[in-house]
């Protein structure tokens, strides 16, 4: 069974992001207008741009070293996004790329403090993808970094012990805390629907196997 690196990587989120920026911006540069007024599943109430926008304005935050009181709050994305109404879809995607770009070093300096920024991002990428149509919802070359840092994060958290064997990683994965008083949880399936568990985002179908805990009891963000 593959464990969490004792030793965190500093560069992983900058990485991860990196990876989504490659897949994602070009994607988004090639949509027409309309597809950035879609409705997300994800997160009711914001279109695709709502959801770029809060992206964009969050790791903006971060390069700029800009965390007020009550920021990432549901009113500081919502004025985050209001900030953005006026501008057109190219800008916040200009946004975007720049934050994915220079937000990682800043990440890495912070000693961990801001990793789950990075994996929230992603996970977020995964949402447009998702209402997009596109490969790679919750997958794609960045999965296997999402992982390591998931791993890391809910064992940091003494979240849920599960256990995971996935279709699509070689080893076993164990996330969550590292000592617990009964059986870890188990999981079989693919590894995006175990991101979208604990991303609490709608799982369809039946094609997993969760044992020993419900499906909201993984979600890590709430």
């Amino acid at each position: 069974m593959t464990d969490v690196q004792e030793v965190r990587d500093p560069e992983l989120p900058g990485r991860l992001l990196s990876l989504e920026r490659d897949a994602l911006i070009p994607l988004l540069r090639s949509r027409p207008d309309a597809d950035f007024a879609l409705p997300t599943t994800a997160c009711p109430g914001w279109s695709v741009r709502d959801v770029l926008a809060h992206c964009s304005a969050a790791l903006i935050r971060v390069v700029e070293g800009r965390f007020e009181r009550g920021v990432f709050s549901p009113e500081s994305n919502d004025r985050d996004i209001a900030e953005r109404a006026e501008w057109s879809n190219a800008q916040v995607v200009d946004e975007l790329e720049r934050g994915m770009t220079e937000a990682g070093p800043v990440i890495a300096d912070a000693g961990g403090a801001l990793d789950m920024i990075a994996l929230g991002e992603w996970v977020h990428a995964g949402d447009v993808r998702d209402v997009l149509g596109a490969p790679g919802a919750y997958a794609g070359a960045g999965l296997p970094d999402a992982l390591t840092l998931l791993v890391r994060i809910t064992r940091e958290r003494d979240h849920l012990p599960l256990h995971a064997d996935l279709d699509d990683v070689d080893e076993p994965l164990r996330f969550g805390a590292p000592v617990a008083a009964a059986p870890p949880a188990r999981y079989i399936g693919d590894a995006a629907t175990l991101v979208r568990l604990y991303a609490g985002r709608r799982v369809d179908g039946d094609g997993y196997e969760l044992a020993g805990a419900r499906e909201g009891d993984l979600n890590i963000f709430g």
